[in-house]
């Protein structure tokens, strides 16, 4: 007799309540959820809480669960999105620790010291793929399934499956050797398949279920609150996709000038609304398709008039003297927030390795929120692109296309976004910004 499936199982418990059905489901994905909490949080207790909010998630999204989507692909991104909302919340920081050992190269024979270099980033880098390459992944080498397997799950055949996830499995590795992290696609998978799993403790199968089955009544208010924080940034993701599809149907029966009129806000010069907020506004000048700035008297900020709420912000800075730092949600000079970049050898960066940090500023004064030292990075000291994701209180810098900060803050709402130099007569500020979007 033919196993019932997760869809089967999901549909059982949206039509009938039935707590079976799901203490079904719960038992079949409880160890690849918790797994994941476990392995970023590093605390039983607080994987327990993700794991309970994930499959509260689950319950509360039943009805309306697409019988397109392998539910093993949607634990563990959900998995991933409750446990980065989590750390968030709670504001921890383990990158030290983890970029002293990422900086030396691992010999592929210690199995166990590969695991410990690849433990902590293996989300992020899991996070890097496309959907379909993920949850092939996680079904073929977190679930242990065969190759036929996964195509069944997938809906596809078996060529299709294998030629995905060795496409994935390189990106992977490519992830980890930018980060020191030099092993071969047989190494890495063998490491993922053996570690990547550990069994949930006893009892937590009964609780998760009897939580999640009433839609988290019952649950604490952390839990609540965590549950609403990653069902904020799950419908802000459907929204994203939504515009991304809208984009390609768009592009299929019209040009690409009208593509880049609704999605492309690069700019060909300094934007016409953008004026000087403080400083001189002789310092800043456009020229060799840049924005430059030389400033000598202080602090000095270029920002738009309109205010910006969520909003996601690009660009290549560098810098020859001091840094060259970006502003989101300034309410004026004095309150907003500043991404302050010191490339290699500037006074700031006062280990010479370069140094990243996002900092609230108020008329009290000024707080780092998150910081970020990058001497893995080879833009240090050179170019580097820098992005900016602000949804909510949620704050994301990347640098380079990774992921280096990450804060909660919800002191600005909206405000102005631009750029911030400052100089003095001893060490002026020389910095320039080009390829810059806003949306």
């Amino acid at each position: 007799m033919a196993e019932i499936t997760d869809i089967e199982l999901l549909r059982e418990y949206a039509l009938r309540n039935s707590e079976e059905a799901f203490a079904t489901l719960v038992q079949r994905h409880i160890r690849l959820v918790y797994s994941v909490a476990l392995r970023q949080l590093g605390n039983t207790h607080q994987a327990e809480e993700v794991t309970q909010a994930v499959f509260i998630i689950l319950a509360r999204k039943a009805a309306g669960f697409s019988d397109r989507i392998p539910l093993a692909g949607w634990l563990y991104q959900t998995a991933r999105l409750t446990t980065a909302n989590f750390l968030r919340s709670e504001m921890r920081r383990h990158r030290r620790e983890q970029e002293a050992y990422m900086q030396s190269e691992i010999r592929e024979s210690q199995t166990e010291q590969v695991w410990q270099g690849l433990a902590p980033l293996l989300d992020e880098a899991m996070g890097q793929l496309s959907v379909k390459e993920r949850t092939a992944i996680v079904i073929r080498y977190f679930e242990g399934r065969t190759f036929p397997e996964v195509a069944v799950a997938l809906d596809t055949n078996e060529a299709a499956v294998q030629k995905r996830v060795s496409r994935a499995v390189e990106k992977l590795r490519s992830f980890f050797a930018r980060r020191g992290i030099k092993i071969s696609a047989a190494v890495l998978v063998g490491v993922i398949s053996a570690n990547s799993m550990q069994a949930a403790p006893v009892g937590l199968t009964v609780s998760v279920t009897a939580s999640a089955v009433l839609k988290g009544a019952t649950a604490g208010t952390s839990t609540l609150t965590l549950i609403k924080g990653v069902l904020k940034i799950m419908a802000w993701t459907k929204i994203k996709t939504a515009v991304v599809i809208g984009v390609g149907v768009i592009m299929a029966g019209t040009t690409a000038i009208t593509i880049n009129t609704l999605m492309d806000k690069s700019i060909k010069g300094i934007p016409q609304d953008w004026s000087v907020l403080s400083g001189d506004g002789a310092a800043w000048n456009w020229a060799n398709n840049k924005i430059n700035v030389h400033s000598d008297s202080g602090d000095s900020l270029l920002v738009s008039s309109k205010e910006y709420g969520d909003v996601t912000m690009s660009v290549i800075a560098s810098a020859s003297t001091r840094e060259a730092s970006l502003a989101i949600r300034m309410k004026d000079k004095d309150n907003g927030y500043i991404i302050v970049f010191g490339p290699a050898g500037t006074p700031w960066a006062l280990d010479n390795g370069g140094q990243l940090a996002l900092v609230k500023r108020t008329s009290a004064g000024e707080v780092t929120l998150a910081s970020f030292k990058g001497k893995k990075f080879d833009a240090i000291g050179q170019r580097a692109k820098i992005d900016v994701t602000a949804r909510g209180p949620l704050i994301e810098v990347r640098l380079n296309g990774i992921t280096v900060l990450q804060a909660s803050d919800d002191t600005f709402a909206t405000g102005r976004i631009g750029f911030r130099a400052y100089g003095d007569s001893t060490i002026p500020s020389d910095a320039a910004f080009s390829k810059l979007t806003f949306h």
